[in-house]
């Protein structure tokens, strides 16, 4: 059963349709990869099923419950988790810290903040810490985010996703930048939590997609080409022209 789905889902800008009318089923517990060339329109995908942009038409289905236009505060309360191309950590905090902020902005209440500690906020704290442990930065945990190397810094940014406890992460580009070690380190953690979380992957290394993908759906100018498993994706003859070329060859 699809946890996250798009029906005929559309976003314009102005005379630019970024995305075309996308439906798209994103089944429990799966790992499904969106690729595509630059331009395609992933990201813009990903900005509407977030909130944030609101779609020019279309719905988003999430649990089976109809989420259009819920504002990104709302949705990640609902249990939609995403990273970004670019780090987005706060560098003057601690490793923790980072992920506690994450963790506590997604709980149940903000009541009684100000008349307590960090510390006596026993579930958001155990989160913080759970969500650093799976990404292998538990160590590290006092230390200022400005000090990490850039790829421990995407793994802070996946812990930060983690600490929110999402049904479905999205992970938007994880690998970008990284070096060919941090790119094998980003891969085992993406491995590791593959069947703990329900995924969609936006990445441009194809290695890394085949590698790790349980459905892959293909855009191309906004719009869905193909769909299907690592090997029918390398076998549509759609796909190697649009976009994989000799990858698929």
């Amino acid at each position: 059963m699809a946890l996250l789905e798009t029906k005929r889902l559309t976003k314009s800008f102005g005379a630019l349709t970024a995305v075309n009318g996308v439906s798209l089923a994103v089944e429990a517990g799966s790992l499904h990869s969106i690729i595509g060339p630059n331009g395609a329109g992933k990201t813009t995908l990903f900005n509407l099923l977030t909130g944030t942009f609101p779609p020019t038409s279309g719905q988003i289905l999430f649990d089976q419950n109809d989420i259009t236009g819920t504002p990104a505060s709302r949705v990640a309360h609902l249990g939609l988790a995403r990273s970004y191309q670019r780090t987005t950590v706060f560098p003057a905090f601690s490793l923790f810290d980072n992920v506690w902020v994450a963790a506590f902005a997604t709980g149940k209440s903000w009541k009684g903040l100000l008349h307590k500690k960090t510390s006596d906020y026993a579930e958001v704290t155990g989160r913080a810490r759970q969500a650093l442990q799976d990404v292998g930065l538990e160590q590290k945990s006092t230390q200022l985010a400005r000090q990490l190397s850039h790829g421990e810094q995407r793994q802070l940014e996946l812990a930060i996703a983690l600490a929110a406890a999402p049904r479905v992460l999205l992970l938007d580009e994880p690998a970008a930048g990284l070096s060919p070690e941090e790119t094998r380190r980003m891969v085992a953690l993406v491995r590791a939590l593959k069947g703990r979380y329900t995924m969609v992957l936006i990445e441009h290394k194809m290695d890394i997609i085949m590698s790790v993908s349980d459905r892959i759906s293909v855009m191309h100018f906004g719009s869905l080409i193909a769909e299907g498993t690592p090997a029918e994706i390398q076998k549509n003859a759609d796909v190697r022209r649009a976009y994989l070329g000799g990858v698929a060859a």
